[in-house]
């Protein structure tokens, strides 16, 4: 795991060397054990480097080949690098050090940006042929690796997060209009490719795009997963356990030890219980829990202490108060590529923080709920006929209609078009998806999963230089449950075939829980100086400059912080503080 970033000049203008090594300092906690620059006339690349795999010098980046002409610079984990470079000395090549970042340019100059099909893992990539001047660039299937881009006349720049191209300098730093309407409609999230900056775009998952010399490029989406159904009903949760055992397997490979995030929720205790299953000797596990607030508890500790006796690991409980809390929260905002108005994004940075005292890699149970329909937007969606599926699935997940958006913005940040639910439209209009469920399991997985769960997970983990690993993302296993019938899925209160795949793994408590969420009471209910904070957010000259909100709704929510909710529960007051916190903390 690491950062990386780069400038590609077209024509005959040198790169910006000195744009490229002042993003590397925002990128030093993605890669605190090392940092390297590469550069053409035309090209420069820089990374700040995470040693999990060849911890030697010999795996450093840049990396460079002189015999095939080629360089990289790469951030993630390709878990079946072993079995490629197996493969491809077979066919003659030599390497000189152990990494997988080795293999990436091996693979690429035997099979081209095809050789991203033949990738097991998580990555942004990208790759320079020194010859044509030809540069690619790659994510991976599921985004759990981020790729930002900033392009303008002449040039285009690219980053493991957004601060680091706002660091460069010369960024169009408009907010996007179109993007205001997702965040504040679609639970937060800012389809890719925008963001919410007019000037800063994001790579979409799955995605290879290849820039030549003279700046025309093309770009395409290498990967979907197809929900055509392929198995017996009686089969599907024996199917289940044995992939998820594969690619839980598959992400121990590492030269440092890895530990487990136990929430003490189904997804995280069956990863422990697979790993213990294997054997796994000296498994770490790390819980958190904060005080309780507004009347709700603020942890899960009874479950996760039932699956760390049972299954004996090394546990830690990291308990946060107060003191901790409100510290935190402006840290927090400060890790956050794009806005994100989760509260996991809190506990996330906490717990990171402590965990990487002890361990540089963990799995995580982040994916489960949106490709096994975990959530509770999904039972009301079965047997709704395809043609009214978009209505239904607005009236359970949007955070609010279009009408109530437009009494809310001011009039300058509307638009007259419901986007929000053309958006959907447009996702579900497409084929390949039989039921309303697909339809949304499928949406969720591309869009929501990818700038929500994973994004936090991500911004959280490598604001200390850790390394999270999500098994239940891996694609194969992803292919699986979209052909995974959705009555399947949404049975026991949903996740049944998954239930089902962990009975005899982990212990029945924890299987038949009522479902459970990440709690931080000091978000879900705002008071004290959290509500100060907020207050002031709202209330600053910026804020006041920007006015995206009209000054009747801000009122109103402060005036009552926790009563107003969206539509599936969260703070509404919170949703529009933390996107002034964030433009605040970035811009002004």
């Amino acid at each position: 795991m690491c950062g990386i970033a780069g400038e590609i000049r077209y024509g005959d203008r040198p790169a910006d060397t000195e744009a490229v090594r002042r993003m590397l300092p925002c990128l030093e906690s993605r890669g605190p054990d090392g940092h390297g620059m590469w550069t053409q006339p035309r090209i420069a690349l820089g990374h700040q480097r995470l040693k999990i795999i060849d911890l030697s010098e010999a795996g450093a980046q840049p990396m460079t080949d002189d015999r095939l002409g080629l360089t990289v610079v790469f951030n993630g984990c390709v878990y079946n690098y072993r079995e490629l470079r197996e493969e491809l000395e077979k066919e003659g090549y030599t390497f000189f050090s152990g990494s997988d970042t080795e293999v990436i340019l091996k693979a690429y100059h035997r099979w081209g940006a095809d050789c991203v099909t033949r990738f097991l893992g998580m990555f942004a990539f990208a790759l320079v042929e020194h010859d044509s001047g030809t540069v690619t660039l790659a994510r991976d299937r599921l985004g759990i690796k981020p790729l930002y881009l900033a392009e303008a006349p002449g040039r285009l720049r690219f980053a493991s997060t957004l601060p680091a191209l706002l660091a460069a300098g010369d960024v169009d730093t408009t907010l996007d209009r179109v993007a205001l309407q997702h965040y504040m409609t679609f639970h937060s999230v800012v389809p890719a490719p925008r963001t919410i900056l007019a000037g800063v775009r994001k790579l979409p998952p799955a995605t290879v795009r290849v820039i030549r010399a003279d700046g025309t490029s093309t770009e395409r989406v290498y990967w979907e997963a197809s929900f055509t159904r392929r198995l017996a009903k009686a089969d599907w949760a024996a199917a289940v356990r044995e992939k998820l055992r594969q690619a839980v397997e598959r992400r121990m490979v590492a030269d440092v030890p890895v530990g487990v995030l136990l929430s003490g929720g189904l997804d995280s205790s069956l990863i422990v219980a697979l790993l213990a299953e294997r054997g796994q000797a000296g498994l770490t596990t790390f819980s958190i829990g904060f005080e309780a607030g507004g009347g709700e508890s603020g942890d899960e500790f009874e479950f996760s202490d039932i699956v760390a006796k049972h299954f004996q690991t090394t546990h830690h409980q990291i308990r946060i108060g107060h003191e901790r809390f409100l510290p935190a929260v402006e840290r927090t905002v400060g890790a956050m590529s794009e806005p994100m108005v989760s509260h996991d994004c809190i506990a996330f940075n906490l717990l990171s923080e402590d965990v990487a005292k002890h361990v540089k890699v963990v799995q995580s149970g982040q994916g489960a709920d949106e490709i096994f329909a975990g959530y509770s937007w999904y039972p009301p969606l079965a047997g709704v006929p395809r043609e009214q599926a978009v209505e239904a699935y607005a009236k359970e997940f949007f955070d609010r209609t279009h009408a109530e958006l437009s009494r809310q913005l001011n009039p300058a940040w509307t638009v007259d078009v419901d986007l929000a639910r053309e958006f959907v439209a447009e996702s579900f209009g497409r084929p390949g998806a039989p039921t309303a469920v697909d339809a949304a399991l499928r949406l969720d997985s591309q869009v929501m999963l990818v700038d929500d769960p994973v994004k936090r997970v991500d911004n959280m983990t490598m604001a200390w230089g850790l390394e999270a690993r999500v098994p239940f993302l891996d694609h194969e296993l992803v292919e699986l449950a979209a052909a995974c019938p959705p009555e399947l899925k949404l049975a026991h209160d949903g996740k049944g075939v998954l239930k089902e795949a962990a009975r005899g793994l982990v212990p029945d408590a924890v299987v038949d829980r009522p479902k459970g969420y990440f709690p931080v009471p000091g978000i879900r209910h705002l008071e004290g100086p959290v509500l100060d904070m907020v207050r002031d957010a709202l209330h600053a000259p910026a804020a006041r400059e920007r006015a995206l909100f009209r000054p009747e709704y801000v009122s109103a929510l402060l005036a009552d912080p926790n009563t107003p909710r969206t539509t599936l529960g969260a703070n509404q007051l919170w949703q529009l503080a933390l996107l002034e916190m964030w433009l605040q903390t970035m811009l002004d």
